[in-house]
C-alpha cells in the first residue's frame, strides 16, 4: 500500500515520465497497458531496450530528487505541450525510497484528444488514502489544462469515481448522466487460449489488411465508432484512421470471398503485452463466428509469433462480445470467477466540454 508521505511530479515528455515510472509500469504490464503503451509510442525503441529496461531504484531516487528541485509549484504550471503526465509518489520518510502511487495522462493523437487516463499499481482499500491523492492530481491538472479539455476520464473504477466527484467540486463541470463506458479489462495467455475445431468456410480467409481494403476497413471503423454513440467518426476521419492502421500493420480482417466482414485492431503494445482495441463485424455477418475466428487468429499470432505473454482487451459489462472472447480464452467473463488481473474499468464524461476521440 502507499506510504505516508505523498509527492507530485509533472512530466511534459514521455521520456521524462518513463525515466521514473517505467519499472513500475513494466512490473504490472497488463494492468498498466493503457498508460505504458501510449507513452512508448512517443519514444524510440532504442530507449526502451537500452535505457528504461535497466533503471534501478537508485536511478529513480536520483532522477526524482533532480526533478523535484526543478519543478514549479502547481500554481505556476501550464501545459507547454499537447501531452503531459502527472505522477504521485509516496515514501515512508522524506528521504525515500519513493514508490509510484498514481498516474494521470493527458494526451492527444491524430484524430483529437484522448480521455484523461488514470492508473495505479495499488488496489486502494480505503478512501482515506485514495481521496487525498486523487484530489492532489485533480488540483494539479486544473493548473495545467483548461477544464473544458477534460471531456472524460477513464481507468480503474474507484479512481474514476473519486476523481469525478472531486473534479466537479473543483471546476463545476458535472458528469454526464450515464457512464460513457463500463467495462472489464480481461486477458488471454498461451495457457488460457482455447482452440477450435471449426474450420473456415470455403473461400473465407483471415489475413492482414492491405491498402486495397482501405474503403472497407474505413467503413467498419466508422460503424464501430458510431456504435459507441459518444465518439462518432465521419467517413473521412475513419479513412484517416484506417489508413494509419493498415500502414502500421495493426489491423486484421475476416475476408469472406472478397467481402471484409470483420476487423480486429491491435494498437497498444509494450514488451510483453498487446491490446486488442477494436473488433467489429458487419451487421449481416454477426452470429456466424467471424469475430471469434478473427480474434482467436490475432490473439494466437500475438502470443506465438510476436511472443507476447498476454493479450488484453476491454469489453463492456453488458456487451454480448464477452461470450466471443470467453470462447477464445479471455478470462473472468460471462459471470466466471474474476481471476487476479481482471479489472473493473469506467469512463465518465463531463457536460459542456470539448469532446475528443478514442
Amino acid at each position: 500500500m502507499p506510504g505516508l508521505i505523498a509527492n507530485f511530479l509533472y512530466h511534459d515528455s514521455a521520456d521524462d515520465f518513463l525515466s521514473v515510472a517505467y519499472p513500475t509500469l513494466r512490473r504490472i504490464e497488463r494492468s498498466s497497458n493503457i498508460i505504458l503503451a501510449h507513452a512508448l509510442k512517443r519514444v524510440s525503441a532504442e530507449a526502451v531496450l537500452t535505457d528504461y529496461e535497466f533503471i534501478s531504484q537508485s536511478d529513480i531516487e536520483k532522477i526524482w530528487t533532480e526533478q523535484v528541485a526543478a519543478h514549479l509549484p502547481a500554481s505556476a504550471l501550464r501545459a507547454s505541450s499537447s501531452s503531459l503526465w502527472l505522477t504521485l509518489w509516496s515514501s515512508p520518510s522524506p528521504s525515500g525510497p519513493h514508490s509510484l502511487d498514481l498516474v494521470l495522462s493527458c494526451l492527444n493523437w491524430r484524430l483529437g484528444d484522448y480521455p484523461i487516463f488514470l492508473w495505479s499499481p495499488h488496489q486502494f482499500t480505503s478512501s482515506a488514502s485514495l481521496v487525498p491523492r486523487v484530489a492532489r492530481l485533480a488540483e494539479h491538472l486544473v493548473a495545467c489544462v483548461p477544464p473544458e479539455r477534460v471531456f472524460s476520464v477513464f481507468g480503474m473504477t474507484p479512481l474514476v469515481k473519486t476523481f469525478a466527484r472531486y473534479w466537479t467540486e473543483l471546476t463545476g463541470f458535472r458528469p454526464e448522466p450515464e457512464p460513457f463506458y463500463a467495462a472489464f479489462l480481461t486477458y488471454c495467455t498461451a495457457e488460457t487460449l482455447r482452440s477450435s475445431d471449426n474450420a473456415l468456410p470455403s473461400g473465407h480467409r483471415l489475413r492482414d489488411a492491405s491498402m486495397t481494403d482501405l474503403e472497407s476497413v474505413a467503413q467498419l471503423c466508422k460503424e464501430f465508432a458510431d456504435d459507441s454513440v459518444y465518439f462518432p467518426l465521419t467517413i473521412d476521419a475513419a479513412r484517416v484512421e484506417a489508413e494509419e492502421l493498415i500502414r502500421k500493420r495493426q489491423i486484421w480482417v475476416y475476408d469472406a470471398d472478397g467481402e471484409i466482414t470483420t476487423i480486429c485492431a491491435v494498437t497498444r503494445n509494450s514488451v510483453n503485452v498487446s491490446a486488442i482495441t477494436k473488433v467489429y463485424t458487419l451487421v449481416p455477418w454477426r452470429k456466424k463466428g467471424c469475430a471469434q475466428h478473427l480474434v482467436r487468429y490475432v490473439t494466437s499470432k500475438l502470443l506465438f509469433e510476436y511472443h507476447k505473454e498476454s493479450v488484453v482487451l476491454y469489453v463492456g459489462h453488458t456487451n454480448n462480445a464477452q461470450y466471443v472472447y470467453a470462447k477464445v480464452g479471455f478470462v473472468g467473463l460471462c459471470g466466471n470467477d474474476r481471476l487476479a488481473g481482471v479489472e473493473d474499468s469506467l469512463e465518465l464524461g463531463f457536460v459542456g466540454t470539448h469532446r475528443g476521440h478514442w
